[in-house]
């Protein structure tokens, strides 16, 4: 992939995971919303770190106990084993977030 932004496909019925990078301990992606979010009861537990930035659009990240909103250029780091899901994206307008996944 030459440019970020390219090749996201104009319906996406199912959010869009690119691998951008994949080594030893690091595995860098590319990930396309636009309406999508985590079904409901349904929350990820990963074994590994992840930091994310949202590249453009919106989106509400929730935890246990917590809802942080996103927009262009917000950043967070998720603790492996910390539960969050996607609760909401912009239904008009693509979001794209970087994801970087650290594995011990």
């Amino acid at each position: 992939m030459d440019n970020i932004f390219a090749n996201i496909p104009d319906v996406l019925p199912e959010e869009l995971f690119t691998t951008l990078l994949k080594q030893d301990n690091v595995q860098i992606e590319r990930i396309v919303s636009k309406g999508h979010s985590t079904p409901f009861g349904k929350w990820y537990d990963q074994a590994q770190d992840e930091w994310v930035l949202v590249l453009e659009g919106q989106a509400v990240l929730a935890y246990e106990h917590q809802k942080l909103t996103l927009t262009a250029g917000d950043t967070v780091f998720i603790p492996a084993h910390t539960k969050h899901r996607v609760e909401w994206t912009a239904p008009n307008i693509y979001t794209v977030w970087l994801a970087v996944h650290l594995y011990k």
